[in-house]
């Protein structure tokens, strides 16, 4: 992307800018994009000399950011990302871009992945110009890719997400996503942390950022991995996905002592779904989010709950029947017995 002084100028004027109509929406009380526009239009243009479509985008952005907390007043940070949108923003081919600036518009040359590339080509929507703290500039591009229909299916697999194992699927045929790479990834870079935060210098907070980005790599990819191999495995045999819906998971895993928060605030739960979500539906594969409280003590053969089933982390073994197995795989087949009992409701209420 750009040199390193590249947008200074425009964001030196478009954060006060954004940051003068926040303070307008706020005193105001104002959240609707329209109703703002007509309050600061015309002002934001003639007090900060921005264009026409750059103060649209500006006021879009603080009615998104206020809408959030309409109790507190939105700020916006030095480095924050500017926003761009066809009227602003075009490609020259797959090596260029021309962004509209304070001094109007700049080419600026810039390099994409194989991936990236085959979707430039895709409608685009809204992008954000973001410079990361090393100073380096990237164009965070929306594509809208057309989604593939649904096929149609008559069994999930459930997907149980844990700590010891980060996802274990209802599938007899696979194995659970070890938890344990990702773990021994974790330490190293807390014992990183702690070596780095003693030392307090200004090398030291580089070399944490530098740890934190490498980190949040890691799990990046480890999340991407997963989510492939359980939507491959899923659309090969025609069937949905059924996750557990995240409200609360943090509260319902166990997480004594401090390394055990540790653990559990230290993978992104969240963002495996959201990959799970993008891929399947882009692979056609119907994905349900069920409840998945109790799950881990609840038989998937009787449906007997209790905690006296869960004899230890790894085991499950049923008071009541007797049934014996792995307790995430147990989990994921009640998981995916609560999607199938979810999705007959469904079709019945469709039918009344």
């Amino acid at each position: 992307m750009p040199p390193r002084n590249f947008a200074r100028p425009s964001s030196d004027l478009t954060r006060p800018a954004t940051g003068w109509r926040a303070g307008v929406a706020f005193d105001k009380q104002v959240a609707n994009r329209i109703e703002l526009q007509r309050i600061a239009y015309r002002d934001v243009r003639d007090k900060f000399s921005l264009s026409a479509q750059a103060t649209c985008l500006c006021i879009r952005r603080v009615c998104e950011a206020y809408k959030r907390d309409k109790t507190i007043r939105p700020t916006f940070r030095k480095d924050a990302a500017m926003p761009f949108d066809p009227r602003t923003m075009s490609f020259k081919g797959i090596a260029r871009v021309s962004l509209l600036t304070l001094d109007g518009r700049v080419i600026v040359p810039f390099v994409v992945g194989s991936y990236g590339a085959d979707r430039l080509a895709m409608p685009k929507g809204q992008a954000d110009l973001v410079r990361r703290k090393d100073g380096k500039w990237f164009l965070i591009v929306t594509v809208d890719v057309p989604e593939t229909t649904p096929i149609p299916v008559t069994d999930f697999i459930g997907v149980d997400l844990g700590l010891a194992n980060v996802a274990t699927d209802s599938d007899p045929a696979t194995k659970p996503h070890c938890g344990k790479p990702a773990e021994r990834v974790r330490r190293k870079h807390n014992l990183q942390r702690k070596r780095l935060q003693k030392k307090g210098t200004k090398g030291a907070k580089k070399k944490l950022q530098r740890v934190s980005r490498k980190e949040a790599r890691f799990k990046r990819h480890e999340n991407h991995v997963i989510s492939k191999a359980i939507v491959e495995v899923a659309k090969g045999t025609g069937r949905g996905i059924a996750v557990e819906d995240l409200s609360g998971i943090r509260d319902r895993l166990p997480a004594w002592g401090k390394d055990a928060r540790n653990r559990l605030s230290g993978w992104s739960f969240g963002q495996l779904v959201a990959f799970m979500t993008y891929k399947a539906t882009l692979a056609g594969v119907p994905i349900e989010a069920v409840d998945a409280r109790y799950t881990s003590q609840t038989c998937s053969a009787c449906g007997h709950c209790c905690r006296e089933n869960r004899t230890s982390q790894a085991k499950f073994l049923c008071v009541s029947c007797g049934m014996g197995m792995n307790a995430d795989k147990n989990a994921a087949l009640n998981i995916r017995a609560r999607a199938l009992s979810k999705r007959a409701l469904e079709l019945v209420d469709l039918t009344v």
